[in-house]
């Protein structure tokens, strides 16, 4: 079952450290955002292996975009 991993908040990619066809393990970082001079890291609650990646590094994501999708 595919998992989508949504932004949180309104932030800017800041690093982007998966690719598709990556495998990722729970606790895992799939993306770096930058919000107020504050780097968040967003992380994979579920082991699997990433099926779409959505962002690229400096595009500005909304709250409840979807950054990636884990199978």
């Amino acid at each position: 079952m595919a998992e989508e991993i949504r932004a949180e908040m309104v932030a800017n990619v800041w690093k982007v450290v998966v690719a598709e066809g990556d495998a990722v393990s729970a606790g895992d970082t799939l993306v770096i955002l930058e919000s107020m001079k504050m780097e968040i890291p967003v992380l994979v609650e579920t082991p699997g292996t990433v099926s779409a990646l959505h962002v690229a590094e400096g595009d500005v994501v909304q709250e409840g975009d979807v950054l990636a999708v884990i199978e």
